[in-house]
């Protein structure tokens, strides 16, 4: 892959930070952490059993390279690990550790493995500095952006949290290529997103440029996370704390997240979830007559051509509401929902019904 980098500043006043975007980059994390804090001291790496004997030595070589004394914590890798006893596992750690209040953790793996890396950061001495290294396609292009960190409930995900920015992403495409198979997909459907919800020449692009972004394409990808990691900071920068326009990069999520809790996070990836549920929302937009007959085949299109799943799995529609009124993007007893008037344009919807959630599971359950 090409060593030219990108750096696009997330602009948070005191909270600012920079996402770094370079194939190869990896071994310079070192060197990246002593412009940040001045001089080398202690950090703790959270990483995940299969992250970790591919990435942790270089990471830890490049910083003790730089002065660092590293330690490490190692997590088990899934969703269903996204939870009280694994985040109380990594306060243990760093109780023991000693860390001080201005010594860092470092995130180094997924989704999961930010997620709960920077709820401990937040929570330890009320706040400690905490680094995001991500290492899949979702992590990259979405969740390591933007402060949200939290850990799953069995009533419901990322129901415990916070928003707590990072001092700095650090990305790497070239790691990507260790990836699982089915991870690919998974973070290209939160590529996707941005292009449903705020950017319609950017969907077209991913309509054009597919296969090359699930092989990997050098400079396809790199474009692909550049783009997302920008759209996603400029939403954050506006509303950083979800107080309004923020609610759009949950396009899909409200029922993505109710299909993760109701199989438990071990049938779907995070990814699949979103895709799944961004279609219902698509064919939740037709019903009601905001969007016209086409955007949802248009949604279920793309996804078939970034080989992510279609088909909804059928449950009632009683169990639908109940995954759904645990949300934490409810306001009182509202449930919003994202939905879209076209490609490109996402808006937040307070006036939908139950009765328009049990005709649209209906819709689905024939």
């Amino acid at each position: 892959m090409t060593k030219q980098s990108q750096t696009y500043r997330v602009d948070l006043g005191a909270r600012s930070y920079d996402i770094h975007i370079q194939a190869g980059c990896l071994p310079d994390i070192g060197e990246q952490m002593l412009s940040i804090f001045k001089q080398p001291s202690r950090c703790l790496i959270v990483s995940n059993d299969v992250v970790a004997p591919l990435y942790l030595d270089t990471v830890q070589s490049s910083l003790e390279a730089t002065g660092w004394q590293v330690s490490s914590f190692i997590l088990p890798d899934g969703e269903q690990y996204k939870n009280v006893e694994q985040w109380s596992a990594i306060m243990d750690r760093l109780m023991v550790s000693k860390l001080s209040r201005n010594e860092p953790i470092i995130a180094l793996g997924g989704g999961v493995v930010g997620d709960m890396t920077g709820f401990a950061a937040s929570c330890y001495r009320r706040g400690i500095p905490f680094i995001q290294i991500p290492t899949t396609v979702l992590a990259q292009v979405d969740s390591s952006v933007g402060g949200k960190t939290a850990i799953n409930h069995p009533h419901g995900k990322n129901m415990i949290g916070a928003f707590y920015q990072p001092k700095l992403v650090w990305i790497d495409p070239n790691v990507l290529g260790t990836l699982e198979t089915r991870q690919v997909p998974a973070g290209l459907a939160e590529v996707i997103k941005y292009g449903l919800i705020r950017d319609k020449d950017f969907f077209a692009w991913l309509q054009t440029n597919m296969q090359a972004l699930l092989d990997l394409d050098a400079d396809k990808i790199s474009q692909a996370i550049l783009r997302s990691c920008a759209h996603k900071a400029e939403v954050v920068m506006a509303d950083e704390t979800e107080q309004g326009q923020r609610a759009l990069l949950n396009l899909g999520h409200t029922f993505g997240h109710a299909i993760e809790s109701m199989t438990h996070y071990t049938t779907y990836l995070h990814g699949e979830a979103v895709a799944l549920g961004t279609i219902m929302a698509a064919r939740l937009s037709e019903q009601l007559g905001v969007a016209n007959s086409g955007l949802e085949a248009a949604v279920s299109k793309i996804f078939t051509a970034a080989q992510l799943p279609t088909q909804i799995p059928q449950f009632s529609a009683d169990d639908w509401l109940d995954a759904m009124g645990h949300d934490k993007k409810n306001v009182g007893s509202l449930i919003r929902y994202i939905l879209m008037r076209d490609i490109g344009d996402a808006y937040i919807a307070e006036d939908v019904t139950d009765a328009n959630i049990r005709a649209l599971v209906a819709s689905f359950n024939k």
